[in-house]
């Protein structure tokens, strides 16, 4: 997993970062709050992360403490 979308993007849900996305790998359904990565699709090349207008996209290893819960939930999403 590249790229992890974390909590600044709750309630927000701004699409810039789909738009630039070239592989897709960003997605939300209608009754979530928020976007979500794909793990087994994002290329890892950081196009979404200068578009997000709250600063919610972090690579992996720079994830913070408090948003490390987010690397499940995107992970999670795509489970279904």
């Amino acid at each position: 997993m590249a790229y992890v979308i974390t909590e600044p993007c709750i309630d927000v849900k701004d699409a810039s970062c789909v738009e630039v996305c070239p592989v897709d790998c960003i997605q939300t359904s209608a009754d979530e709050n928020q976007y979500f990565i794909d793990p087994d699709t994002c290329i890892d090349c950081g196009a979404c992360v200068p578009e997000c207008p709250v600063q919610a996209i972090f690579e992996l290893f720079e994830v913070p403490p408090a948003g490390k819960r987010f690397i499940a939930l995107n992970a999670d999403f795509f489970r279904h």
